[in-house]
């Protein structure tokens, strides 16, 4: 298993989101072992965040455009969690699962696929920096290039038992500033006009949103607003998430957002809804249900397929029509945290499972 020696390679680099240099460095060896496969590179220069890298091969006629989807950034800056260990069942270290631990069974199954074929065409590989900090940057690389494609693999960690993922919920966070008038608390209260009593309303509100059956949540995770226990307060500010599984909840979720917010409970406030949605949900489809059953005639095995709350950059492939499939990667558990780890077993699988897929697409 000489890729575990690779995976050690670029774990003891801390790829932590804001550290440019290392993300960078990490992608120079990405860049390195791609290219000796014949892949030609093009990278997206960034100036503040790690550069996005997209290799591509060369076309045959009548074959599927596949992109493959990984990134090299982690969540841990450095001298909080680095370093690559193991032991006979796991590997330990920042990313092993989420995901340069994905990126090394994409690219060992790339390297068996050049070891049978000599070569390797309409297969290109697309590897980000800044997934792990919402992809506010990459996602306009990603979405300006997904329509090239016909299939879409990404390398986020497997479930428990090797399910690939098939769906994930959309996510969008959003920033509601309501306005009230400040007055003096024993003075002159009648004057003013409370804005952290109208948030406290629009926070009923928005709780109201969620639909736990539907899969969709509103969390209010942050309010601030006013001065001091003796004035009124002039501002509140609540910033807010929601998740939905489908293109329908988005839709009513954020016609709700907007009349919550351009409704006074109290009056004399004004209230402004800011910010997006980050990630469009990705929802389970019938041509993603086909290629999975392909892919079993291929493997000869049983795929598994699960649902997740979390998103990735699968999101936005998927939002563009491209048929997607996530979970490619290793299973592990701990990521975000300093107990990450990998099951070694699981990489051999992976590899094994691409390898077969990538090698039939060839065809």
């Amino acid at each position: 298993m000489n890729y575990l020696n690779d995976l050690e390679k670029i774990i003891n680099i801390n790829s932590y989101t804001k550290n440019k240099e290392g993300v960078d460095t990490v992608g120079k060896i990405m860049s390195s072992w791609l290219k000796e496969l014949g892949f030609e590179e093009t990278v997206f220069q960034r100036e503040e965040i790690g550069n996005h890298q997209l290799f591509t091969s060369k076309r045959k006629e009548n074959l599927k455009n596949i992109l493959l989807l990984g990134h090299n950034d982690t969540v841990f800056p450095q001298g909080t969690f680095e370093g690559f260990t193991q032991d006979d069942t796991w590997v330990y270290g920042p990313g092993v699962c989420d995901m340069k631990g994905g990126n090394i069974v994409a690219l060992e199954s790339l390297r068996n696929l050049y070891k049978n074929n000599n070569e390797i065409t309409n297969i290109d590989f697309l590897i980000v920096s800044d997934e792990e900090s919402g992809s506010d940057d990459s996602k306009h690389v990603t979405l300006d290039i997904a329509k090239n494609y016909d299939l879409c693999f990404v390398f986020e960690a497997a479930g428990p038992n090797l399910e690939v993922v098939t769906g994930r919920k959309g996510v969008g966070t959003f920033t509601i500033l309501v306005e009230g008038i400040p007055a003096h608390a024993g003075t002159s209260y009648l004057k003013g006009i409370d804005a952290n009593l109208e948030a406290s309303y629009k926070l009923q509100e928005l709780s109201k949103l969620t639909n736990l059956d539907l899969g969709t949540t509103v969390n209010v995770g942050k309010i601030t607003g006013g001065i001091g226990a003796n004035t009124i307060s002039p501002k509140c500010e609540m910033l807010l998430e929601i998740r939905y599984t489908t293109n329908k909840e988005r839709d009513r979720l954020l016609s709700s957002l907007d009349k919550i917010t351009n409704t006074s409970y109290i009056k004399g406030t004004t209230s402004t809804l800011s910010g997006l949605i980050q990630r469009d949900v990705m929802e389970a489809n019938e041509n993603q249900a086909k290629l999975i059953k392909q892919i079993e005639e291929i493997t000869g095995t049983t795929i598994p397929t699960e649902k997740r709350g979390g998103v990735s950059d699968a999101n936005h492939v998927s939002s563009c029509g491209v048929t997607t499939i996530d979970g490619f990667g290793p299973f592990g558990d701990g990521d975000h945290t300093k107990k990450e780890r990998a099951l070694k077993e699981t990489f051999e699988q992976r590899i094994n499972l691409m390898s077969d897929i990538l090698k039939y697409f060839q065809k």
